[in-house]
């Protein structure tokens, strides 16, 4: 097994402990945290005029938008998970518009939503652990 393969293999190996182990908060935020480093990877790769590496830093971001918006309860969340699902569709069109025209401008606005709602998240999970203690 070469070094890069065993490496790769004890990051995956690392990441799933993580996970198996994490609250459903700490879930939602490693999420948070992956997308905007595919965001920023994807910003990346279109300075260097790496085309491959924009679109699967994109279609990756994409893909955790559509996890996200998807463990949203608009029923139970009312309102405020209806305005989560609306941001996280403007977040995931700003990108596809981005990887279109070649526009890093939209990953910087989408990564600027995606903070503001990760500091709100991380504030929210505080406030509850603040609360059951």
């Amino acid at each position: 097994m070469s070094y890069q393969r065993a490496l790769n293999a004890y990051t995956q190996n690392q990441t799933e402990n993580r996970v198996s182990v994490a609250s459903p908060y700490r879930l939602v935020q490693m999420m948070f945290e992956k997308l905007l480093d595919h965001m920023a990877m994807a910003h990346g790769a279109m300075e260097r005029k790496d085309v491959a590496a924009k679109g699967i830093n994109i279609s990756k971001a994409i893909e955790l938008l559509g996890a996200l918006r998807g463990a949203l309860d608009l029923e139970v969340g009312g309102e405020v998970a209806t305005n989560l699902a609306n941001l996280y569709l403007f977040c995931s069109d700003s990108l596809m518009q981005a990887n279109r025209h070649n526009d890093p401008q939209k990953i910087i606005d989408a990564a600027g939503i995606i903070r503001e709602i990760k500091s709100a998240w991380d504030q929210l999970e505080h406030g509850a652990a603040d609360v059951a203690v």
